[in-house]
């Protein structure tokens, strides 16, 4: 796993302790500043009803109030603290594992790529060059005159070859330190040298090596089936005669190791009578450029792409082979979706809360069963596709939930919520429809209110809470 793969910066994560401690201490901080102000409320109520407990009725009866007041917003205040107590361990918890998934998904991305990293194999195709003398002419200053001085110098030029046969057996093995693929390239190309120069004979065959390479074994060159020596350690310009219209052949052959992808440039020269074929024998291989070959055979086991240009042709891109990684899609999904994960359970906790009479210890079951649905669908998802995953995540949420209500009808009422206010939702941010799906969402969990409140089509009885 590359160590270059990161979480997401600035998003806390409670597998790091120095972060698992300022939360801690945040939390601390927060909880001691709702406690004090919730005995100071008290503690100032009960002082004004006792200055005046000798007073009017009229007061006596407002103190009443205020008391009856306070007794009910603590009685809200047990659920609301109920509901951050789950909410800000849930928070953290969908922080940390999008951190861990974020993580996850970019090291897996480093690894195939890490997987076909390396120098291409990038073999050019010979030049036959040859010089000429030619005039030219510059000014001078001589004894304060400018003077013309003519003169002849050599420059070289090219041939235009005549013909490229060329064929190249790749078979691919891999790194085991670095797990990269590598290449055993197998090249062997014929070139036709025809001269259709009049007064020119000599020329300089020049073939380098390809670039790339790791290793090179068993480079020659031949002509007309007779092998040309090299003279200087380098130089890969072999020299030749050739009579004016007259023609020759020769053959370039080598076996080389080197990056997952190996390439064939023109150099800008005119391909005339080209042909390329490169016999991948791997799987998935696919070719390299723009440039769509001219015929593609597989037989599983290998692919051959042909390359053929019976005339003369300008190619800019290189032709070429590589492996074919399997593309890595929806990233950041996830990720996403944890992060949002809070703002839904909060509006599924909500729904149910004006749906159905809800007690602590079902908002902190329901909770307990919204978050560890998260956490198997964190997981399950790194196995099997995310929407098939929640599917069936869903399922076992919706068997769940219908424990909620303690009648078949407040069971159906938890049902509609959960599908409303979490299934939906979660399925949405899971999808490329996620704003029509939302959309959705938040349609059906406003007729449901209005069906249950405003028209009373669907009613519930106190009964129906299951304590």
């Amino acid at each position: 796993m590359s160590s270059s793969a990161q979480g997401i910066p600035g998003l806390p994560d409670l597998t790091h302790p120095i972060e698992l401690v300022q939360f801690g201490t945040q939390a601390l901080k927060a909880s001691l500043l709702l406690v004090f102000l919730v005995v100071a409320l008290g503690i100032a109520i009960a002082l004004i009803s006792f200055s005046l407990r000798r007073s009017q009725p009229e007061q006596v009866i407002f103190i009443a109030e205020w008391a009856v007041g306070y007794s009910q917003l603590l009685r809200g205040l047990q659920h609301l603290t109920l509901v951050l107590v789950l909410l800000v361990p849930g928070f953290f918890l969908c922080s940390t594992l999008s951190n861990r998934y974020h993580y996850w998904e970019q090291a897996r991305v480093a690894q195939v790529a890490e997987s076909v990293a390396g120098e291409k194999l990038e073999q050019f195709a010979p030049q036959v060059r040859y010089s000429i003398r030619e005039p030219y002419s510059y000014n001078t200053q001589v004894n304060g005159k400018i003077v013309k001085v003519n003169e002849t110098r050599e420059i070289n030029r090219f041939l235009t070859l005549a013909g490229s046969q060329i064929q190249v057996k790749l078979d691919q093995s891999v790194d085991v330190p670095g797990r990269s693929s590598i290449y055993r390239a197998n090249y062997t190309a014929d070139y036709k040298v025809v001269n259709q120069l009049k007064d020119i004979n000599n020329f300089f065959f020049e073939a380098p090596p390809p670039n790339g390479s790791i290793l090179l074994k068993s480079y020659k060159i031949e002509r007309d089936g007779t092998r040309l020596q090299q003279t200087n350690p380098g130089d890969y310009g072999f020299p030749f005669r050739l009579q004016p219209g007259e023609e020759t052949t020769f053959r370039v052959a080598y076996e080389a190791r080197g990056g997952p992808r190996w390439v064939y440039s023109a150099g800008g020269q005119l391909l005339s009578n080209f042909r390329l074929t490169a016999i991948a024998n791997f799987a998935p291989a696919n070719f390299a450029s723009g440039i769509e070959p001219d015929d593609i055979k597989s037989d599983g086991r290998s692919t051959q792409f042909t390359w053929e240009f019976a005339d003369n042709v300008s190619v800019k891109n290189p032709f070429g082979v590589f492996t074919n990684t399997e593309p890595i899609r929806n990233t950041g999904v996830i990720p996403r979706l944890l992060l949002l994960a809070p703002a839904i359970f909060v509006w599924w906790i909500l729904l149910l809360y004006l749906s159905l009479p809800m007690s602590f210890k079902n908002i902190a079951i329901a909770a307990s069963i919204f978050f560890a649905c998260l956490l198997m669908l964190t997981y399950l998802s790194r196995v099997i596709n995310a929407q098939l995953a929640w599917t069936l995540i869903s399922i076992i949420l919706l068997i769940l939930t219908w424990g909620l209500g303690a009648s078949r009808s407040a069971s159906l009422a938890a049902i509609i919520c959960t599908i409303a206010g979490a299934v939906l939702p979660i399925f949405g941010l899971l999808i490329p429809f996620s704003g029509l799906t939302l959309s959705l969402a938040g349609l059906l969990c406003a007729v449901w209110l209005a069906v249950r409140h405003w028209y009373g089509w669907y009613s519930l009885h106190p009964e129906d809470e299951r304590l």
